[in-house]
């Protein structure tokens, strides 16, 4: 029978990560980057050189090598297809990373736009969900509305959503879940609400996608974006669409030689060895959830994100509880252990008489990997006043963290202090 972890087991799943395995200074360190780009397990590893050594070749040749890259390829997009439940694998797209594909989808959508019209941006975002869409209605004649974020606690504002929308609205591009302050987006809401006004939802998953389940057809998204890498997986870019507006829009890109959704999306040659990665990562996934060698991916996936989803909400009520008690210690976003359904597990921290440098300086002199700064949430640090003096210190959870870990962070915080 096929490995699988019931209930969730965080030192099982550690021993398939060399990187978890390490020792550095005599310590094995605590990776908290994760919303910068997760570790990887051995099985991904195993699939990218086995890849390389076995099956290199470039596709739609004749000979064996190419043709089993083709079927990699094909492989490799079902997995995700399943991952997301997306109707059929060509409406997956895979690129470089999330920002080349947004800015080949912000020009080829700008295409249809006219002078006049308006777009929707959310001030939550990630850049790459922002400045794409910002040149490309600067470029079309475009007004960008806006919607604002609540200083109190980092949610975006949907309610402020109906009155932004209108009859020349073509598109409301935001964020799942913030990759700064963790806060999640009701999409489904926001889907809904963007559709009845005519208009397109380009969704940014790349920090929600590790931390809950994406149903691409429930959500009804027209898009949505994500990066493997940070789903375990190596570095690269997945796009979903809707086949028929795939098929419809024109992409800037060299003549494809098949016409269809998904290749006359990719440009150049893709990174085969990673796509195989990808695959894998999606299958280490499903081993999470997976109960019988006989059940599908899909089941098995949907049960490893609902697993992977309750084991974090632990970690968060452990983080929060823990960081009320330390003197001088904010959280920038939600604090409310009750509300810890609304949130991921990455939290913006900043420690009272200290610089969100000097913390992550401290935090990697004892072995806990996290990063300082604005993490490219450039709009949203500025927004909330946080940009000129450094940003945050952010602290990111994923399933192979442990309580331990929590505690020791916490601790290492508290002693911290002035």
């Amino acid at each position: 029978m096929a490995d699988h972890f019931s209930p969730l087991d965080p030192s099982a799943l550690r021993r398939q990560f060399p990187a978890l395995q390490q020792q550095i200074n005599g310590q094995t360190p605590i990776f908290l980057d994760g919303p910068g780009g997760t570790q990887v397990p051995q099985a991904v590893i195993d699939a990218i050189t086995g890849y390389l050594i076995h099956d290199n070749s470039n596709r739609g040749g004749p000979f064996r090598h190419s043709r089993r890259t083709d079927q990699l390829v094909d492989e490799a997009r079902q997995a995700v297809a399943d991952l997301f439940n997306a109707e059929r694998p060509e409406e997956l797209v895979f690129g470089q990373n999330m920002t080349t594909l947004t800015y080949g989808m912000s020009r080829a959508l700008s295409r249809t736009w006219s002078r006049g019209d308006e777009i929707v941006l959310s001030r939550l975002d990630h850049n790459a969900n922002i400045d794409p869409w910002l040149q490309a209605a600067a470029d079309r004649g475009v007004t960008v509305r806006w919607l604002t974020v609540d200083p109190v606690d980092c949610t975006l504002r949907l309610d402020q959503l109906p009155e932004l929308l209108n009859e020349r609205t073509r598109l409301v591009a935001l964020t799942y879940a913030s990759n700064a302050v963790g806060s999640i987006t009701d999409v489904a809401r926001a889907v809904e609400l963007a559709h009845a006004a005519g208009a397109l939802i380009y969704v940014d998953a790349v920090h929600f996608a590790p931390h809950g389940r994406v149903d691409v057809q429930a959500l009804d998204c027209d898009f949505l974006v994500s990066s493997p890498y940070k789903y375990y997986g190596p570095h690269m870019g997945v796009l979903y669409g809707k086949y028929a507006l795939l098929d419809e829009l024109e992409p800037y890109k060299l003549r494809p030689v098949h016409p269809e959704p998904p290749d006359k999306w990719e440009t150049g040659t893709l990174s085969f060895e990673n796509m195989c990665g990808v695959r894998a990562a999606v299958d280490y996934l499903a081993a999470i959830g997976r109960e019988s060698d006989h059940e599908g991916r899909p089941q098995a996936l949907q049960r490893a994100m609902d697993r992977i989803v309750q084991y974090e909400q632990n970690l968060t009520t452990r983080f929060l509880r823990g960081a009320a008690a330390i003197p001088g210690l904010r959280i920038t976003g939600i604090a409310d252990e009750n509300r810890r359904a609304e949130r991921t597990p990455t939290f913006a921290v900043r420690l009272n008489g200290r610089t969100p440098e000097a913390v992550g300086d401290y935090l990697a002199a004892h072995g806990v990997f996290a990063w300082v700064g604005h993490f490219y949430a450039l709009t949203l640090m500025e927004t909330l006043d946080l940009l000129r003096d450094g940003g945050v210190v952010r602290l990111g959870f994923v399933h192979y963290n442990t309580a331990e870990e929590v505690d020791r962070v916490l601790n290492l915080l508290d002693e911290f202090r002035p």
